[in-house]
């Protein structure tokens, strides 16, 4: 059989389109796709804490940031915040982890903000994401669930590849 060239991938310019047609012009996108917007908070955020003095805050953001997924998929996105919330809470100025908070400021920035899906106006309440969730229906939890799931992505890869590393202290 003869091969035809019917079959041409328009993509492979060693393959040029028959006689007489020519390719139409690629556009540029000049807007950036979602999981660029996304990469691009999550660097930044990550950038934020790799300034801070503060190491153990520095440590605490990302060790919880690593571990939020796992948390999320055996406990649901309301749960494993409250975790993170409940850990961040301190019964003392002393003891405040200051990185669990940005944590959660980081992710309800992101989610509400970012993505547009705030109803309340609870400003920078580190809770907003947990508030959301709680007086959403299903359908939010599960969109907010699955916008975490691929922020936590592009976070944990920017925090190990800046060198934030958590203890092993907090690994309940």
């Amino acid at each position: 059989m003869k091969p035809t060239n019917k079959g041409r991938d328009a993509r492979n310019p060693s393959q040029a389109p028959p006689a007489g047609r020519q390719e139409p012009p690629r556009r540029k996108s000049l807007e950036q796709s979602l999981d660029q917007r996304r990469a691009a908070h999550a660097w930044n955020a990550v950038q934020e804490m790799g300034k801070s003095p503060d190491a153990k805050a520095a440590g605490d953001f990302a060790g919880h940031a690593k571990k939020l997924p796992m948390r999320i998929r055996a406990a649901g996105l309301g749960q494993a915040l409250a975790f993170v919330a409940a850990k961040a809470k301190a019964r003392d100025a002393k003891n405040a982890k200051p990185g669990l908070v940005a944590l959660l400021e980081t992710l309800n920035c992101w989610v509400l903000d970012q993505r547009e899906l705030r109803t309340t106006s609870a400003g920078d309440d580190p809770h907003a994401l947990i508030q959301e969730i709680t007086s959403r229906d299903s359908a939010f939890l599960k969109r907010a669930t699955a916008e975490t799931m691929s922020y936590l992505l592009w976070l944990n890869r920017f925090a190990e590849a800046e060198g934030l590393r958590g203890s092993d202290e907090d690994a309940a």
